[in-house]
């Protein structure tokens, strides 16, 4: 049972983090339990106490949240400053999370007990997979699963979307070396275990070499509040696998990501098995071994066929070997540009409809010899149309477009702040989504 002290939401409702938080951010504390009347909003800063009472033993979490912003915030990244809070506001909102953490950790002890006596999944063959190797995994983080509570200590945490396995682990662990990494069901839980402290950054994949633009992390870089502070690229190689004992002639079908699928087209075409899409290449492997499967194979990458103890029938079965995603790395707060080390500055803007209008806006990067890596175009979700009537002939409409453009220069170069500049003279909104150093390593397969 969970007691609150006074102490404690006093240091709660004066510890609110204030990085990332906006003029006009509402903060919400939601009680989550299975009574229904204790799940209302607060749409307030001020924390409203848990009575004991009220609550049953693991029900209660604290969740600080915002409202999403859109394309009509400020264009400045200046964060929200209480004038009435002072101190380390992480450290204070950290220690405060910790007096709840403390007080239900020995309930969480409790119930993993239960976990002694599990049993082991049988098949109709030789094969005995422990069910306990598969429970004591990371179990991924949910958009609705906020109660994790914040660790203290000097070991980064980084949040990834996926099962233990998944490319993207390997694109955090080679991003932050030794870093706890954390597991996230969605795109949207990773970006908001970064915005309510539970984790340190994410790292999460923006393009791929041969799928092209994750269009969703597009449109949540917009919606949420962070920094790209880096970026990492990491090589993919992909592997066919199914359980020990299955041969290549017993697949009806395979399971992977929808792009890993689409990158393997030419191999399993050859199989001709019916092709399945899930969310994640180590979750497809992990499904087969969790429901001891033999008519099934993944595709996913080799350390996720030694985490679920499967066998690589084929390795190396992508279409191309040059098969390279660009993971970007979040956090709260912005690093500092320097000019010491190659840069590059990512940055969404809106423009006016008109002729040329899209021209002039990449020219201020042309005139300063500043050389743009990536472009891509987002509809905006507020705004999807655009109505123009003016002429006799009626109204005509056009879509309305957020773009995005990576460029090689650092918002410490005169060149980038002039061509920002020249810019917003006639961008209807532009902000700076990160100025981060560029990954420059050999990219090896």
């Amino acid at each position: 049972m969970v007691e609150v002290t006074a102490r404690a939401m006093a240091m709660l409702h004066s510890c609110i983090p204030g990085t990332g938080w906006v003029p006009g951010d509402k903060p919400s504390l939601r009680k989550s339990s299975s009574d229904p009347s204790l799940g209302k909003d607060f749409m307030n800063s001020s924390f409203t106490l848990i009575k004991q009472k009220e609550l049953k033993k693991g029900d209660v979490c604290c969740r600080a949240s915002y409202n999403a912003g859109d394309v009509t915030w400020p264009t400045s990244g200046t964060p929200y400053s209480d004038p009435n809070a002072s101190g380390n506001r992480a450290a204070q909102w950290q220690s405060s999370c910790a007096v709840f953490s403390s007080q239900w950790a020995s309930t969480q002890l409790e119930e993993e007990k239960g976990l002694e006596d599990v049993p082991t999944i049988h098949e109709n063959t030789d094969l005995e997979v422990p069910a306990r190797d598969l429970l004591t995994l990371p179990k991924p983080l949910s958009v609705t699963d906020l109660a994790l509570q914040p660790r203290h200590g000097s070991q980064l945490r980084v949040a990834y979307q996926g099962v233990p396995g998944a490319y993207s682990e390997a694109a955090a662990s080679k991003a932050y070396p030794k870093c706890e990494a954390v597991p996230c069901e969605q795109f949207d839980a990773a970006f908001q275990a970064v915005e309510l402290w539970l984790v340190d950054r994410a790292v999460l994949p923006i393009e791929n070499s041969l799928g092209g633009s994750i269009h969703r992390n597009y449109d949540l870089l917009l919606r949420h509040r962070l920094h790209i502070v880096g970026e990492v690229q990491l090589a993919v190689h992909h592997c066919l696998m199914a359980l020990p004992g299955v041969l290549t002639s017993d697949l009806k079908r395979v399971v992977s990501h929808q792009q890993a699928l689409a990158q393997c087209e030419h191999t399993l075409s050859k199989l001709g098995v019916t092709r399945e899409a899930v969310d994640d290449t180590a979750g497809a492997a992990q499904f087969i071994a969790a429901n001891g499967l033999r008519d099934t194979a993944a595709v996913a990458s080799a350390r996720a066929a030694e985490i679920y103890g499967l066998n690589i029938l084929a390795d190396g079965i992508q279409d191309d070997s040059d098969n390279v995603t660009r993971f970007l790395m979040l956090a709260r707060e912005p690093i500092i540009p320097r000019i010491d080390r190659p840069f590059k500055t990512s940055i969404v803007f809106t423009l006016e409809e008109g002729p040329g209008v899209l021209f002039k806006a990449l020219a201020v990067f042309a005139l300063r010899d500043i050389n743009l890596t990536k472009i891509e175009s987002r509809p905006q979700r507020k705004r999807p149309l655009r109505v123009v009537d003016d002429s006799n002939n009626g109204t005509a409409k056009y879509f309305d477009y957020l773009f995005y453009i990576d460029f090689e220069a650092s918002m410490a170069d005169p060149r980038a702040q002039n061509a920002l500049g020249h810019l917003q003279e006639f961008a209807t909104f532009l902000r700076v989504l990160g100025s981060y150093p560029m990954d420059i390593t050999p990219c090896q397969p």
